[in-house]
């Protein structure tokens, strides 16, 4: 059997930036090994797989990391959106896709794409020893919904973390993560994710945790408009709106391969 897979770097409009995501493009849903055996070959932070819906203007899709299938994730529904409507030729700017988090629009401006995902706002949360002795720095803020958020004092401080992998790792926190965050110097929020136990360590740049992000972010700085960066060695741009029960986050994609892949 021969698929169609896109190679696409989400969050950025340099190539080599952002997050890179593998797409690739099913007529009917394979056998969830075999789905998570190509995740594994791709060794990407997500492969998403993408089937049309019989609904026009529709998909399905599901993500995969390495090793696990994940409820939700950004920058590889936007590589999705990216592929279909560059590589595909669709031609509305709109295209929804079903998935285990229910309905996702994605919506083309001009050079940007933009998700429409949950909010999940983060609540006040004990922060775990593993992860208090693990990132090394006490933040000013716990908080938790699907990944734990922790609020530091600085753009700086996020930018320095050094965080004990080997520590980290002793806690599984499937399908979530850890998040570093703090008010940023140009833009209005930094962040880093973390994901103890998983294959990546640090994803480089997470659409899923703006999901907590915009709307914690929105009450402290009273903005529903704002900008953000993922201040990984790779970097990534995100244009966040608050929309009260949803979030908008806006992207740029950038195309790296095209290739056939022979399962």
């Amino acid at each position: 059997m021969n698929l169609t897979l896109y190679q696409v770097d989400s969050f950025t409009d340099t190539l080599f930036g952002g997050n890179p995501a593998a797409v690739c493009l099913l007529q009917t849903w394979l056998p969830e090994k075999l789905l998570l055996q190509i995740a594994a070959e791709n060794f990407l932070p997500e492969t998403a797989f993408v089937i049309p819906s019989p609904e026009q203007g529709q998909y399905s899709i599901r993500w995969f990391t390495p090793e696990i299938e994940m409820d939700l994730c950004g920058h590889a529904t936007l590589a999705a959106a990216h592929v279909i409507f560059r590589h595909l030729s669709f031609p509305a700017d709109k295209v929804t896709f079903s998935s285990a988090s229910g309905n996702i629009t994605v919506t083309r401006q001009n050079d940007l794409l933009i998700l429409d995902f949950p909010s999940r706002m983060p609540l006040a949360a004990e922060l775990p020893e593993e992860i208090k002795e693990g990132m090394g720095v006490k933040p000013l803020k716990v908080l938790k919904a699907r990944d734990y958020v922790l609020v530091y004092d600085s753009e700086e401080t996020v930018r320095a973390l050094q965080p004990n992998r080997a520590i980290l790792d002793r806690i599984n926190l499937d399908p979530g993560g850890i998040i570093a965050t703090a008010k940023g110097d140009s833009v209005d929020f930094v962040s880093r994710f973390f994901t103890p136990q998983a294959s990546i360590f640090e994803d480089p740049v997470t659409g899923s945790a703006h999901c907590s992000l915009i709307p914690y972010w929105s009450r402290q700085l009273n903005k529903k408009q704002l900008t953000a960066l993922q201040v990984s060695s790779r970097t990534g741009k995100l244009f966040c709106t608050d929309n009260g029960e949803r979030v908008l986050i806006g992207g740029s994609c950038v195309t790296y391969m095209q290739a056939t892949i022979f399962v």
